[in-house]
């Protein structure tokens, strides 16, 4: 089987002007990720983890490397050097992110923010609202709360419809950044459920998890960074 994302080589980096210093984020990162599967980044704090993923949704441009995504018709874009366009283009109907905070309207409905990228993608209203509400239900979101705006929320409940949201619509690659931080432990098995089901239907994973014990349970492939080299500014370079 082919992988659906091949990354070679990714470095991201970040300029201070102001104090003429290079802030290395990620370096020299390479794997690859296949249909039906979930890949966990481990590493230090710093080492990247949340960048590598950024980059890939180009939340971040990477500074060198290539980003292979291969699309549902058998296209291969980098997703490096592609066009503004063509990324909302994949973000739209095949790449999802599921971060550690919940953006959205701040009066839309909690079964409206997760019904979204359903309607997005040319479900019914009736279609995208049910797939939701099975999602809220499934997460232990309390029902009362469906017809209520998310900002009024605790974290966890936040974190809950969040998870929804980006679970609803089945992207070819999803993107986990800490999906299960602010949950308790019986939500938490229940998204372990839900990943393990969705492995199933053949959606590639790449997850960055809290607790290692969840790299144990669902992961398939460990890939771990090392922590970066801090270079030097360039008046420091020039003093010695």
């Amino acid at each position: 089987m082919s992988a659906i994302l091949t990354v070679e080589n990714l470095r991201k980096h970040f300029t201070l002007h102001d104090q003429r210093k290079t802030i290395p984020s990620c370096a020299n990162v390479s794997f690859a990720v296949e249909p039906g599967s979930l890949s966990a980044l481990i590493g230090p704090t710093g080492a990247g983890k949340s960048s590598v993923l950024k980059c890939l949704y180009r939340t971040y441009l990477p500074s060198a490397g290539r980003l292979l995504f291969r699309t549902a018709i058998g296209e291969t874009v980098d997703l490096a050097q592609a066009s503004e366009h063509d990324v909302l283009a994949l973000r739209k109907h095949e790449i999802g992110f599921v971060t550690q905070f919940l953006h959205c309207l701040p009066r839309k409905a909690a079964v409206d923010v997760v019904a979204e990228p359903l309607l997005v993608r040319g479900a019914t209203r009736a279609e995208a609202r049910d797939s939701a509400r099975g999602l809220l239900e499934a997460l232990n979101v309390p029902e009362r709360l469906w017809e209520l705006p998310p900002a009024t929320f605790s974290g966890g409940e936040k974190q809950r419809v969040n998870l929804a949201r980006g679970l609803v619509a089945r992207p070819r690659l999803l993107l986990l950044d800490e999906p299960t931080a602010s949950l308790d432990p019986r939500t938490t098995d229940k998204v372990v459920e839900i990943l393990q089901r969705i492995k199933t239907e053949g959606v590639a994973m790449l997850a960055i998890f809290h607790h290692s014990d969840l790299v144990t349970r669902l992961a398939d492939q460990v890939i771990e960074l090392a922590q970066p080299v801090v270079r030097q500014s360039l008046s420091e370079a020039t003093t010695q």
